[in-house]
């Protein structure tokens, strides 16, 4: 259950109404997250503000900066944007089999590798990557304004996945499927166990 009010948009003051209308003229709906970061319109307005920003930019496609999302989201175990990544990933065409790459920080193909171990580097790196390792995200034919993306898109969700992670967000996309790899080890532990993990 939700650490903050995930506020209806029936019951928001003005401010929130018009932030959530906003929200919903894009989105089609209200999103828990939205609803929770709605507890401070600042909070909203600056998410939705940022990210607005940054979605509409040309160094990455939408796909890639879905990659982004699922690499980072994976990386600080936020079931809720894996959640939503995964969902909005697929109706940008991501492949499961895409998607699953992304989530170990990897891709189907070079470039969508570059991404994800790019965006993983600025994550586990803080931000202080190596020159090799911008050397090979340019090889993979990424420019400038790509390498500025792929920082704002791990910053916008490294804001999410904290602040999810910390409200315990309820969950309103379809739940992502466990690595091939978490499956493995709940089926081991129940059958050495008896327990139902």
């Amino acid at each position: 259950m939700s650490r903050l009010p995930q506020i209806a948009p029936e019951q928001a003051n003005p401010q929130q109404a018009e932030l959530f209308a906003a929200a919903k003229s894009k989105l089609g709906r209200v999103p828990n997250l939205l609803r929770a970061l709605g507890n401070s319109p600042a909070a909203l307005h600056g998410y939705l503000d940022f990210s607005g920003a940054i979605g509409s930019g040309e160094g990455l496609s939408a796909q890639q900066r879905e990659i982004v999302a699922l690499t980072v989201g994976e990386a600080n175990g936020c079931e809720y944007c894996l959640a939503a990544h995964s969902t909005i990933g697929k109706m940008v065409g991501l492949s499961p089999e895409a998607i699953e790459a992304a989530r170990r920080g990897d891709g189907v193909d070079e470039p969508s590798s570059a991404v994800a171990r790019f965006a993983a580097a600025v994550l586990e790196s803080r931000g202080r990557v190596s020159d090799a390792e911008i050397k090979a995200f340019r090889d993979a034919g990424f420019g400038d304004d790509g390498i500025a993306e792929v920082v704002a898109h791990v910053a916008l969700n490294v804001y999410t996945n904290y602040f999810n992670n910390l409200v315990q967000t309820d969950v309103d996309f379809p739940a992502a499927a466990p690595l091939a790899d978490e499956e493995a080890e709940v089926a081991a532990c129940s059958t050495a166990c008896g327990c139902s993990a």
